[in-house]
């Protein structure tokens, strides 16, 4: 017989009491960081499981033995990473972020044009100009990541990982069991 209804939630208080018990057992800024990423973006144990450095922080070159990161704005959770995706095989998903861009010469283009329809009295309508996005497939999620505590708990795993283990790639995984293998979904 299958269970229905929502999940429960932790209160406010049930969730600092977690905290405060994270801080006083091993890894507590691993441990911290995955409990802030479950709750406060809501992700499935599966995506946490598959999250790499790379969609959270863009990392800096190595120098010196120590090595740079930025935390990024919004996780950009791929689709294969999500519920219904085969998440195993995600290296043959076809997903790709499109950021869409274009040079001053072409912003100068579209900005004349506009003046010269205005001057000629023409209907303008911003979405005649907007560059053409191809649409990908399956449903990723972009999550802004700008929670203070959260963002704290991110910075303080990979500022730990990265002074441990400075070669570590972008792809690699952002979390790593004691033993120093990845997590399995």
């Amino acid at each position: 017989m299958s269970k229905t209804g929502q999940a429960r939630v932790l209160t406010p208080e049930q969730f600092a009491h977690l905290l405060w018990v994270i801080q006083e057992h091993r890894y507590p800024e691993k441990n911290t960081a995955l409990v802030q990423i479950s709750f406060k973006l809501g992700l499935r144990v599966q995506e946490i499981a598959l999250l790499q450095i790379k969609d959270v922080a863009e990392l800096g070159p190595e120098t010196a033995g120590q090595r740079s990161f930025k935390l990024k704005e919004i996780l950009a959770l791929p689709a294969a990473y999500t519920k219904g995706a085969d998440a195993l095989k995600r290296s043959k998903s076809t997903y790709q972020r499109r950021r869409i861009s274009f040079s001053v010469y072409d912003f100068d283009q579209v900005v004349r044009q506009i003046e010269t329809m205005a001057k000629a009295g023409a209907d303008i309508k911003p979405e005649d100009f907007y560059p053409e996005v191809k649409k990908h497939r399956g449903k990723s999620r972009d999550l802004p990541m700008n929670d203070v505590s959260l963002r704290t708990a991110i910075e303080n795993h990979l500022a730990n990982r990265l002074a441990a283990h400075p070669w570590v790639r972008k792809t690699d995984p952002l979390f790593l069991t004691q033993k120093g293998g990845s997590y399995s979904p």
